[in-house]
């Protein structure tokens, strides 16, 4: 009877030992290790979360590049703006026609130019509770305007010939308009700065 119970005890303590090595060389798996992959090591893990952080660090730096190029140009224009650096000048006042539509409304008189002393001096007279005066103000108002519009025409079809001439093959959609808005300003607040004095030829 022992021999049976030894045998049976044998038996049943077989299996449990072949069945503990396989349970023990199992690894404990990732639970954020996808399925059939190998858990990554730390140094793996590591240098992961350091390259989503420097393209991160990247994304930043060129957003601020991008900021610092753009107030550069910018600072580029105001500067090409008050010295007529053609490199530099926004792309409305770029190019020969423009240039010269410039310096010919720069180098002459317009009436259009003193728009601004002449309506305040009316705006003043006009506010004179003196009849007289309050008339001439309105006198003043209509010659300023006829002035203004015929010295308009006149110097916006001399400046159309003139380009027609020097830039035949050019595009100068546009020059006329921009030359008139520019006679418009005093010469001192013009921008970009005169680069001619009144009288020399452009």
């Amino acid at each position: 009877m022992g021999f049976v119970f030894r045998s049976r005890a044998k038996e049943e303590k077989a299996p449990v030992a072949d069945k503990a090595p396989l349970t023990d060389s199992k690894q404990p798996r990732d639970p954020q290790a996808p399925k059939g992959r190998p858990t990554p090591k730390r140094s793996e893990a590591q240098s992961q979360r350091r390259s989503v952080a420097n393209t991160s660090m990247t994304r930043k730096d060129a957003a601020k590049r991008q900021r610092e190029e753009r107030r550069a140009q910018l600072e580029r224009q105001r500067q090409a703006l008050a010295g007529g650096d053609e490199r530099y000048l926004p792309a409305r006042d770029k190019g020969p026609v423009r240039k010269f539509a410039r310096d010919f409304i720069d180098s002459r008189f317009n009436v259009a130019e003193f728009f601004l002393p002449m309506a305040v001096i009316i705006l003043v007279l006009s506010m004179i509770r003196v009849g007289a005066l309050q008339s001439i103000a309105l006198l003043l108002w209509l010659v300023v305007i006829v002035l203004i519009v015929l010295d308009s025409i006149v110097t916006g079809f001399r400046l159309k010939k003139r380009l027609a001439e020097r830039f035949p093959d050019q595009n100068r959609r546009g020059a006329v308009a921009y030359a008139l808005m520019r006679s418009l300003q005093m010469r001192r607040l013009r921008l970009p700065k005169p680069q001619v004095k009144r009288g020399e030829r452009p």
